[in-house]
């Protein structure tokens, strides 16, 4: 597996090299305040620490956080990256697991059970 390889489907990222961010287009049916919680915290992760960022969802649903580097980044903040990934899984939790059960709904098809 190649170095910037992703398993998963990306959800959104950002890069600081060419300073865009991505948001998976079948992911547009989000609402447009949490696409800009999302936007906002992809762009400033790569403002504040470098890198490249991406949001993936793992083959159970799971949202996981994944960074990656130019070989040659000396600027790139590997400590803080792993310290703004935490407070991210903390301040954002409740947005990351409504995005997380949206995912688990709509593209893994699970579904509540209900008795009636």
């Amino acid at each position: 597996m190649g170095k910037n390889q992703i398993d998963g489907v990306v959800l959104c990222g950002a890069s600081a090299y060419n300073q865009k961010y991505y948001l998976n287009e079948n992911f547009v049916g989000l609402p447009d305040s949490i696409k800009e919680e999302l936007r906002i915290m992809c762009v400033l992760f790569t403002e504040d620490v470098g890198g490249i960022m991406q949001l993936v969802f793992d083959e159970d649903g799971e949202l996981e956080f994944v960074t990656s580097y130019d070989e040659g980044d000396l600027l790139y903040d590997e400590i803080g990256s792993v310290l703004k990934i935490k407070q991210y899984q903390n301040t954002k939790r409740e947005l990351l697991e409504a995005v997380q059960t949206y995912y688990r709904i709509v593209f893994l098809g699970e579904g509540f059970d209900e008795e009636d």
